[in-house]
Formats: C-alpha cells, structure tokens, sequence
C-alpha cells in the first residue's frame, strides 16, 4: 500500500465518534495522512450499517434472490424432480429455513466488522469501545465502564461525528421486538412470517416486502402515497409495483395506518379510513432519527436542523470550524457510500489535502430490490420541472439479447443528457444487478462524458452493459446537411 503523507509542524490529533462507514474511512484517511487516531464506537467497528442495517438485509436480499431463482429455473428448461418411494420423480418445494438464513447474515455481518476493525489497527487506529459524547470543541469524553461509571478523554484537534440514525418509532406502532418489528428487530425471527404487514413504501419498506415475498411470505405493503417508492424514478417504481402485484403481494396505495396492534397471535393495523389489515407480523419502515441527541454538539456549538440532523456543508464540515459530520446524521444524503466519501473529505479538509467537495447531483445510488433500481445524477424529473434543458431516451431491457437469455421480462436503461452538447448527466437502470452496471453511466456523469462518446466504448456482445451502449447510441446528433457544409 502506498501512504501518502502530509508535512505538518506538529502531529494532528484526529477524535472521531463513530465506527460506521463515515468513521470508518475517516479514520483509515487520518491514520494514512499520519495523523493520531482515535476512533470510539459502542456497538462495534461498522456501526449500524454493517451489524443491523446494510450488509444484513442485502444478505436477506441475496437468499431471496437465490430462491427466485430457483423458482424461475423451469423458464429456462431446468426442471428439479426429487424420487419418491414409487420412484416417480416429484417435484420438490422450495424450502426457506429461516433460523439458518438470519443465523448466517449476522455471521457474516460480525465478520465483516471483526475485519474492518483489523484494518483500523493495522492502519494504527486507536480503538476505544463506549458511548462517546463532544466536550466543548477539542475533546471527546468516553463512557466505557458498566454502567457508564468509567470515563475516558480524548483531546484532538479535529473532530468527525458519525453517530448514524436509528429507526423511527410511533407511539401508535411501539415496536415490542415479537410481532411489531423495526427492520433491526428482523433479524430475531427464526421462521417465516405467515403474513408481513409492511408499512411505509420507502426504500426500506420495499425491499424488505419484496424480499419476504419472494422467500414465501404473504406481504401486505401500506403506502401513503400514489405508488411505491415516492420520489424515485417514476417508471422504475412503476415496475417494481407491477412485479410486487404478479408476485401475489398486496399494494395498499394512498393508505395510512393508524395504529398497529398486537392481538393474540399476530397483529392488526388499522388504516385512516377505518379499514383494518390482519397479520402475523409488522415491519414498521417510517423513516429513521438521527442518534445525536445527548453527545455533546448544542454546547460545543455545533447547528442542527429541527430533526436533530448536523448541518454540513459539502466538505462535511459543521457551523465549528475543526468539527466535521459525517452520514446519515447529517443533512446530506443518507446512503453508505455519501457516509463514507464524506469521512473521507472531512479528513482531507482538515488536514490541507486535496477536497472535490460533494455534490448530490453526481452521487449514485441502488435499491436492492427484485430487480434492483440504480439512479445517478440528474432525473427525468429534473427536466420535466424545467430545473435542467435536457433529453431523456428509455431503452426496455426486452429488447437485449442477454436479457432473453436470462429470462428477464422487467427493466430498462434510461440514460438523461443535456440538450444540445449530448452531455450524459444521469440515468436510471432497472435491472438484476442494477448496482454494478450504473457505474459506466456514473464515470460519465462525473467526467462530463457526451453520449457520443459514452456510445463508442466497446461493450461485450451479448451483456446487459450493450443496453446503455445501445441507448446512447439512439441519443447521437446526426449533422444536418446546413451544419456541415457551411
């Protein structure tokens, strides 16, 4: 590994509460800069993102995945028969051991944070395992004993708060960790839910109600809104919603729950309208709050929103000048990919490194649904409002040749350039594996790449990828006569 390094008069001293993504590369980025290091973090190195959150419900995703998979082999002439005692083949049922499948995504979540927490100490991060909280503008004050009764303090030039969010109770839906369940409470189920309640059509509401539907359970998914996914692309939503209702969900649009009780043996929403929805279990997905209440930051100085969010600029630097945030306790993009690049650049700023500063319209993002939706940049929104003068082209996956052989019905690529200059400044894909194949689409909104020049990259016939080249391609300018003979 190469380290770079930084001249400095005397050594920098960097404190940073939090161990998740933000707090993560924000202390690998000190230590590599050669500052001091101090990292504190309560619930282990990853944070929430790694041992409740992201790689535990994307491993969720996976196992569902898998098993739609095997359910759509026949579509591709792979027939599994299992022999009976007569000896005639029958045709097994798909099996979802729950226990195991929770059992193995909080192991691989624990090794993922063990791992992470080794490349801290090999980086010479100091650790320190405890509650941590601001003390005036230089210092941390650690709680690490039972009980909170031993205290350590750190005192540091630069300090970076990454303290996450957790999710967001009503008293109308008290979760009780049994059959009324935050998407962290999931993980304790050892058999499928009978039937899922879901409210909340948000991201985390629609791939955890796609994700139960496609392990078996029978899914109910309340949305206050018009559709699924409010704010997102509105075809991809569209899709998501039409695979959600083929697949035997139910989708209760423009609908808000009430209250969410629990009964004898499940529980019972009860929507606005006086309608009532019966389950085994409910998933409350309504947001989440930011943990940064009490550590520290109303004394030290530090601006928050009314929602208790750090306010950041796009350097993540807070209303103090040597107090940085970073993640989704700020008011920048909620996404562990924006927690991370923001650990990062508060490092660099504060220790006179080279900073891009952030910007939202460049930033990539996925939800992990089946298929999965991956945006970057600009919107078609955007242009319809008048925000951007752009161009918008949609290519349906139906027509790609891998896609046919894979058996994919659903999806497109939507590519959105600038009128004029054919500048590519954001997309859409709607595919399996979405997350992977925005990235070409992401390096042209962050280079400024034309479509024309996106087009003539050579993509692998058949693929997935030939439909952005294909949809770019469909976007070239062609000279008119008076433009080139003039």
């Amino acid at each position: 590994m190469v380290r770079m390094s930084v001249s400095f008069e005397t050594t920098q001293s960097v404190a940073i509460i939090g161990g998740g993504p933000g707090g993560y590369e924000a202390a690998l980025a000190a230590a590599q800069l050669g500052a001091e290091v101090t990292l504190v973090e309560r619930a282990g190195i990853g944070g929430s993102a790694v041992i409740t959150d992201v790689v535990p419900s994307k491993t969720l995703i996976a196992t569902a995945d898998a098993a739609v998979a095997i359910r759509g082999a026949s579509d591709l002439g792979v027939q599994l028969f299992a022999r009976g005692d007569s000896g005639k083949p029958l045709k097994p049922e798909i099996a979802i051991n729950l226990g195991a499948v929770n059992k193995r995504l909080l192991s691989l979540a624990r090794q993922q944070s063990d791992d992470q927490r080794a490349q801290l100490v090999d980086a010479g991060v100091r650790i320190i395992s405890g509650h941590g909280r601001l003390d005036g503008t230089h210092a941390v004050v650690v709680s690490t004993g039972p009980g909170g009764t031993d205290f350590d303090r750190i005192e540091a030039d630069t300090l970076v708060v990454s303290v996450g969010a957790s999710p967001r109770e009503l008293d109308s839906a008290k979760p009780d960790g049994e059959r009324i369940l935050t998407w962290t409470q999931l993980y304790n189920m050892s058999s499928l839910p009978e039937h899922l309640i879901v409210v909340g059509s948000g991201v985390t509401g629609a791939e955890f109600a796609g994700a139960y539907m496609n392990l078996g359970s029978k899914v109910t998914l309340i949305s206050s809104r018009d559709q699924v996914l409010p704010g997102e692309d509105s075809d991809a939503a569209a899709v998501i919603e039409k695979v959600f209702t083929r697949g035997g969900m139910e989708v209760l649009s423009k609908s808000r729950a009430e209250k969410v009780e629990r009964t004898k043996d499940g529980v019972v929403a009860t929507l606005s309208d006086g309608r009532t929805v019966e389950g085994s279990h409910c998933l409350m997905a309504v947001g989440s709050i930011p943990n940064t209440a009490g550590i520290g930051l109303e004394d030290a100085g530090v601006q928050l929103t009314g929602s208790g969010h750090i306010q950041v600029n796009r350097v993540a630097r807070t209303s103090v000048p040597n107090i940085y945030a970073a993640g989704d306790c700020t008011t920048f993009l909620p996404l562990a990919s924006v927690a991370a690049m923001q650990g990062r650049m508060a490092v660099f700023h504060a220790l006179g490194d080279t900073v891009i500063p952030l910007e939202k319209h460049r930033v990539t993002a996925n939800i992990f649904t089946a298929p999965e939706i991956a945006t970057v940049g600009r919107q078609e929104r955007d242009i319809e409002s008048g925000a951007v003068n752009g161009t918008v082209h949609k290519l349906p996956l139906a027509a790609n040749a891998r896609a046919k052989m894979m058996g994919v019905k659903d999806g497109f690529v939507k590519i959105i350039a600038r009128e004029g200059s054919g500048t590519v400044i954001g997309g859409v894909i709607v595919a399996p594996r979405a997350s992977e194949l925005i990235y070409p689409i992401a390096i042209a909104v962050e280079r400024r790449l034309t479509v024309d020049q996106l087009s003539r990259v050579f993509a692998v016939f058949p693929s997935l990828a030939g439909s952005i080249t294909d949809a770019t391609r469909a976007m070239h300018q062609v000279a008119r006569d008076e433009d080139t003979y003039t």
